[in-house]
C-alpha cells in the first residue's frame, strides 16, 4: 500500500495562522505587542510544536519587545487554539521574527543608490 504525503500539518499550520492573526488584531492587551504580522506558521510533522514567523514594525527595541509579549501570550494562544481547533495536541507555539521584509527592503534600498550612484 502506498501512503500519500499527509496535507494535514499545512492545513493547521493554516488554522494556526488565521487564528493567531486575528488574536493579534482584536484581543491583545499587552503593550509590549507593537504592529506584528503573522507572515508564516510552521508546524512540525507530530502537530506538537509550531514556528510562528511574524513581521514586526519598529526598532530594534520595539522588535524584542514585541517578541516578549508574544512569548508572554503563547500559552493563552495555546488554549484558544485548543479550543477553536479539535486536534488531539495542540502544538506549543515558538515565535521568531522573519526577516524577509526587512532584508527586501535592505535590497531594495541598496540597488536604488547604486542606480543613483551610477546615473
Amino acid at each position: 500500500m502506498i501512503r500519500r504525503p499527509s496535507h494535514r500539518p499545512e492545513r493547521v499550520s493554516e488554522a494556526i495562522r488565521q487564528t493567531v492573526a486575528a488574536f493579534l488584531t482584536s484581543a491583545v492587551r499587552d503593550p509590549r505587542i507593537g504592529f506584528v504580522t503573522v507572515t508564516a506558521v510552521e508546524v512540525s510533522a507530530d502537530l506538537a510544536h509550531a514556528r510562528v514567523r511574524v513581521s514586526v514594525m519598529g526598532t530594534d527595541e520595539e522588535k524584542a519587545r514585541s517578541l516578549e509579549g508574544l512569548e508572554s501570550a503563547a500559552r493563552f494562544l495555546r488554549a484558544q487554539l485548543a479550543k477553536e481547533l479539535s486536534l488531539r495536541v495542540t502544538p506549543e507555539l515558538r515565535f521568531e521574527l522573519d526577516r524577509g521584509v526587512e532584508h527586501a527592503q535592505r535590497i531594495d534600498r541598496l540597488l536604488r543608490d547604486l542606480k543613483e550612484g551610477a546615473g
